[in-house]
């Protein structure tokens, strides 16, 4: 692994540091700061002439910055005559402008993709993305890596009984059914509307919840408003314990205080694809690391080992 090199901005430094750790290399020094009228600075302080480079940056909020630090750093890299630059984006922003679901709005989420592209990128390898079509957006190699595995693992070691997994929406019913396959578990579905582009009002449940043990799964969180209405309806229903692995826990405002004054939500699982600030550190809140699941990844890229072969 010594023509690798990770680099980072300031998304998740703490993420960057665990994946060089299971990959047994250094974080490569490189400074990402401000210039005084507040434009982004960045100096890569390390030779990486020729090296396969992975630059590690999830574009969560606040994420124009973090965008703006990702497409600066790879063009940084670039010219400084790096071999091959992947963009590691665990969480991808702006996922769900995805298609002009009304008249004359953009679908940013090609924009990004654009953006990336032009900068200098060679690949992109990101998880667990809201619109699956988005990897047709790029016209470079894309790695979609899934979360699923890193979730099981942790469910298996409590040993519930009587499981049915469930999807939020219509939507989300593939990822749930990977999950179901995985525990051996029951199926179903929260057939709801959306009343505004924050909000949803869940309509019916379609399976059989009654007496059960509930997982819900999802790709992100952001306001809560879907899951907390889920859970409501799943609780009149008569299921019994339940609780939620969501991939990305971008969890704006308010969505702890709706977490936290959930009676009927007994655990929320998220990934750290996102950083989870301290004040967000609640005992319901479970956070699991993806660092061993990326870092694996980057060995078999780089190694041009199948990044597949990890969910068969």
């Amino acid at each position: 692994m010594d023509k690798v090199s990770v680099v980072t901005g300031n998304a998740h430094l703490e993420l960057a540091k665990d994946i060089c750790k299971y990959l047994k290399i250094k974080l490569t020094n490189c400074f990402v700061g401000r210039f005084s009228e507040g434009e982004i600075r960045v100096k890569i302080n390390e030779n990486i002439r020729g090296k396969d480079v992975f630059v590690v940056q999830p574009t969560c909020p606040p994420v124009n910055e973090n965008l703006m630090e990702l497409l600066i750093l790879i063009d940084a890299l670039k010219r400084a005559s790096a071999k091959r630059i992947t963009a590691v984006m665990p969480y991808y922003g702006y996922a769900r402008q995805d298609r002009k679901d009304q008249p004359r709005v953009p679908i940013t989420a090609k924009l990004v993709a654009n953006l990336i592209t032009v900068s200098g990128a060679d690949r992109v390898l990101t998880m667990d993305l809201h619109a699956g079509q988005i990897q047709g957006f790029f016209d470079i190699p894309m790695d979609h890596l899934f979360a699923v595995g890193v979730f099981v693992d942790y469910f298996q070691k409590l040993g519930i009984k009587d499981l049915v997994v469930v999807s939020p929406d219509v939507g989300g019913i593939k990822m749930a059914r990977a999950y179901a396959k995985r525990l051996s578990a029951g199926l179903a579905i929260v057939d709801k509307r959306r009343v505004s582009p924050e909000s949803t009002e869940a309509v019916h449940i379609l399976g059989n919840i009654k007496n059960k043990n509930i997982l819900i799964t999802d790709d992100l969180i952001s306001t809560g408003s879907s899951l907390i209405e889920a859970i409501e309806i799943l609780s009149r229903r008569g299921a019994r314990e339940i609780r939620a692995a969501i991939s990305h826990g971008v969890l704006c405002h308010p969505a702890i205080e709706r977490i936290n004054s959930c009676e009927h939500l007994a655990e929320l699982m998220i990934t750290d694809s996102i950083p989870l600030d301290d004040s967000k550190k609640y005992p319901k809140i479970k956070v699991l690391s993806i660092s061993e699941l990326l870092g694996e990844a980057i060995k078999r890229i780089h190694n041009e080992e199948s990044v597949s072969s990890l969910f068969d």
